[in-house]
Formats: C-alpha cells, structure tokens, sequence
C-alpha cells in the first residue's frame, strides 16, 4: 500500500508540473536534454524487433526511433496522464499510432503482459527520466527485467557534472531541483551492481565533460 500510495503522490505531482509544460515540453528541452539523440541512433533495433521506454513523456524520442527503424513496434509508457495525452496527439499527427502502443504505468513497477500483451523487448530504453523517478533502482530492475536475452537497456541522464566547473554544477543542480529533477550520483554503481547479478556487460560514458552519463546494458543471449 506504500509503495502504491508513493505512485499516485508521484502522478499527481508530474500532472501538476506538466499539465502545461507539455505543450512547450520538447521546445525547451532541446537545449538541455543532450545525448538522446545519440541514444536513439544506437539502438540499432532488429528488422521486426520491439523497443520499450519507459517514461515516454510526449513521445518525442518514440517519435524519432520509429523514423528511424520504421520496421519496428514502439511501446511506452508515463506515469503522467497530461505527458500521455500530447505523446497520443504527436502519434496521432505523425501517423505512426500503428507502429506504437501507449499506457498509463508507473515505470518502477508495471505488468508489461498486462499493458502491451508482451513481457519482453528487443531494446528498452530511459531518456532523462531516472532523474524524476523516486525509485529509480526499482526502474532500472524493471527495465532489465523486459529485456529479451541477448537484448539491450539504453540510458541517458545527467551526470555527476564532475569535469563543469562548481559553480555551474551548483547552479544546475539548484535549477534543476526546482523541476524535481536530481542526477543519480549513484547511477554508475548500481548499474555495475545489476550487471554482475544478471551476467550482464555494462558500457558506461561520460558526455560534455560530465554534464550527461549514457549507459548501454547487454544481458547474456
């Protein structure tokens, strides 16, 4: 009952930070949110294959992948009903609501069977949503545990911002806390932690000199 009653605290509050953010979400990102770009480019989906991300938001990398692996299936899922509605309008406007499946789940704790009526993916991916996640460990299992054996989970998020200087770390942290946002300072560990209990390889980078971390999981085939 927790963890559910921390779920719906958590819904409600991305509703009220998106319910109007949604609409100017991906014109103001664009600026700050880097590497998810480089992130889609690299899935590399299979001809046929499936792809999951979890914390879909308005759909903008969906988007973007189904472009550019126009063979595959997408499926995402939000816990922010307002994020889902303009993703559903975008794939609405790009006609790909086809190719992709959409749902309301909290990314920490979700039934893919239940949602998508499939329990595994080829790739899976989180794009600057562990920094919102309060559970973001539960995330990243979660994650892992939709992944076909042989396929990948791709992250991107910001960085410790090690190689920045302070006072630019301090003021982004300072801004960014103002969005509920927190970098995982932590991330590098716990993905190494899940890796060696999964079997798994772990490719681990650093971009613009600390201010974002992309992560690229394999699990065993």
């Amino acid at each position: 009952m927790p963890a559910l009653a921390e779920a719906s605290g958590h819904a409600r509050l991305m509703d009220g930070v998106y319910r109007r953010q949604r609409h100017i979400y991906d014109l103001t990102r664009k600026f700050y949110l880097l590497g998810r770009d480089g992130l889609i480019a690299g899935l590399d989906v299979p001809a046929g294959g499936s792809v999951l991300e979890l914390g879909c938001g308005t759909g903008r990398n969906i988007a973007l992948a189904a472009e550019r692996f126009p063979d595959a299936r997408f499926h995402g899922l939000d816990i922010s009903r307002e994020m889902l509605a303009t993703a559903r309008q975008r794939m609405e406007r790009e006609h790909i609501g086809d190719i992709v499946t959409l749902a309301e789940a909290d990314a920490a704790a979700f039934d893919a069977q239940a949602l998508f009526a499939r329990s595994r993916f080829d790739r899976v991916f989180i794009s600057y949503s562990l920094s919102m996640i309060p559970p973001w460990r539960e995330t990243i299992a979660a994650g892992l545990d939709c992944v076909v054996p042989g396929g990948t989970l791709h992250i991107v998020d910001f960085g410790r911002q090690e190689r920045l200087p302070l006072w630019f770390r301090s003021g982004l942290r300072r801004w960014l806390a103002a969005f509920h946002v927190r970098p995982r300072d932590a991330l590098h560990a716990v993905l190494e932690s899940e890796c060696e209990k999964r079997g798994a390889s772990l490719r681990f980078d650093s971009l613009f000199r600390g201010y974002a971390v992309s992560a690229v999981i394999r699990l065993p085939g």
